[in-house]
């Protein structure tokens, strides 16, 4: 018999998928939460049915979790629209985005943007997730240029942190970087995880 697929309501917004179908990056809705898949590996056991084994991270809390998905089932995925936006400037808590499509503004609350502030200057373009009307997350290019706005200078044979010094940046974060890098150069960073990238000649 052909499985009839039940009925979608004006207002439901998930659309279904099965474990089959599922990819990085895809956003699921699990019980009401938002769970983005940050890996998965379909299992075929020698005994016992294929399953799915997932790794998903809660899209507002940032919380990490393990799931095992028979293969073939169905899951709700959330309708999450991606835009390019450019960071304007800070009010209050928020971060202030533009859509670069529409000139229209979002506010992001700070929570939201998350460690990603470390890395934002004006003007600067950030995937922007949004999933009705509320802004869940941003994405940052792999590598942002920022510069060094203080930073002391390195002693010449002072190995003892491993060759590292801090240095602020113009954000305000700061960045372990190599010993001969001083204040007023530019350099590259890993927006993922903070890491020092090399100087921007």
């Amino acid at each position: 018999m052909p499985t009839r697929s039940r009925p979608v309501s004006p207002l439901d917004s998930a659309i279904m998928a099965t474990t089959n179908e599922l990819k990085n990056g895809m956003t699921l809705n699990l019980d009401g939460a938002l769970w983005n898949v940050v890996e998965f590996q379909h299992v075929k056991p020698g005994k016992g049915g294929a399953f799915v084994r997932t790794t998903l991270k809660n899209v507002l809390t940032g919380k990490v979790v393990d799931k095992t998905f028979n293969a073939g089932v169905k899951v709700d995925t959330a309708n999450v629209d991606k835009r390019t936006m450019s960071y304007l400037y800070r009010d209050g808590t928020d971060f202030v985005f533009m859509d670069a499509a529409t000139y229209d503004q979002l506010p992001i609350p700070e929570a939201t943007v998350g460690v990603a502030a470390n890395f934002l200057l004006e003007n600067a373009e950030a995937m922007v997730a949004v999933h009705e009307a509320t802004p869940l997350y941003l994405e940052l290019p792999a590598s942002v240029e920022l510069t060094v706005s203080h930073t002391d200078p390195g002693l010449q044979g002072d190995r003892s942190t491993g060759g590292t010094k801090p240095a602020t940046v113009e954000t305000g974060a700061v960045v372990q970087v190599p010993l001969f890098v001083s204040t007023g150069e530019k350099i590259k960073v890993d927006t993922r995880d903070g890491r020092y990238l090399g100087r921007v000649n």
